[in-house]
């Protein structure tokens, strides 16, 4: 399967254009979903360099900390990047690892909103729905590269693996689970949900909670599908990809419970609320006057 075309000298990888294409059309989600929260949608735009930047960073830097273990196990582990800085910016080879794009991309988009003075909470909330359609296109780069597969398996979906991308010790299998389609898949279901939740909640949301329910869903799907995954990236014998998203759904979980609980009343609720406790008062002045 070829993995790109030639410009002239210039080589353009397939894997890079689709990252940058979920890229422009997570942004332009998102400047849909601003106009509904009151904010301007050029400051998306604004912001989406700065995001990109230290969103590959932030992925590349996961990918070298936290290497596979096939890479591991034929030499390239983080000290073979350290020694080798080339090979560490060579990120058209593959090897972007989400938790270190959306823990780059947020720490840049918490610096923009105090540089320009916008609610942190409502930025993550706009662009949420959008980083999850970003991360379903992005993983079909993984299918171009022939890598993100998972265990062998004989299901009518099931897809090929070139020998020369199959694990030392499956050379001899041939069709593996798309693992890379199941993500890309709960992705779309995670946007769905958010945009729905952004529709049905709006009069009770806080600002943030839409990027606290993204950082439930999206973990614990990852954190499902590494049971299927073949080559896990071990960091002092744990699979370092599966612990952090296990941490990070529990500690969403968390917060947004805690916030749902300290959460002051809605209008309609209060009203509801009003409501049921004069109909418990006229009960029980009903009741005295029939004792008198």
């Amino acid at each position: 399967m070829p993995q790109g075309f030639a410009i002239g000298p210039l080589y353009v990888h397939y894997y890079g254009v689709i990252i940058m294409l979920g890229a422009l059309l997570a942004a332009w989600l998102a400047t849909r979903l601003a106009v509904k929260y009151g904010q301007n949608p050029d400051v998306i735009w604004d912001a989406l360099p700065w995001i990109l930047i230290a969103g590959i960073v932030g992925a590349r830097l996961w990918h070298v900390l936290t290497p596979p273990a096939s890479m591991q196990a034929r030499g390239w582990g983080s000290n073979y990047y350290f020694t080798h800085p080339l090979d560490a910016l060579a990120i058209w080879n593959g090897g972007l690892g989400i938790p270190g794009a959306v823990i780059g991309g947020a720490l840049a988009l918490y610096i923009y909103c105090r540089k320009t003075k916008i609610n942190f909470g409502i930025m993550t909330d706009m662009i949420a729905p959008g980083l999850a359609l970003g991360q379903a296109i992005g993983r079909w780069g993984n299918f171009i590269n022939q890598e993100l597969y998972g265990a062998p398996s004989n299901l009518p979906w099931a897809i090929t693996i070139d020998p020369a991308y199959r694990l030392p010790a499956y050379q001899d299998v041939a069709t593996y689970h798309p693992l890379f389609l199941y993500e890309s898949i709960w992705n779309l279901l995670n946007m769905g949900l958010l945009l729905w939740m952004g529709k049905k909640f709006a009069r009770i949301l806080r600002p943030g909670d839409i990027f606290l329910t993204y950082l439930i869903v999206y973990p614990v799907g990852r954190f499902l599908l590494e049971f299927l995954r073949l080559d896990p990236s071990p960091v002092a014998g744990l699979n370092i990809n599966q612990t952090l998203m296990g941490l990070t759904a529990l500690g969403a979980s968390i917060v947004l419970l805690v916030r749902l609980r300290n959460r002051p009343l809605s209008v309609d609720e209060e009203e509801t609320e009003a409501e049921e406790s004069g109909n418990a008062e006229a009960v029980q002045i009903e009741s005295d006057s029939e004792k008198e």
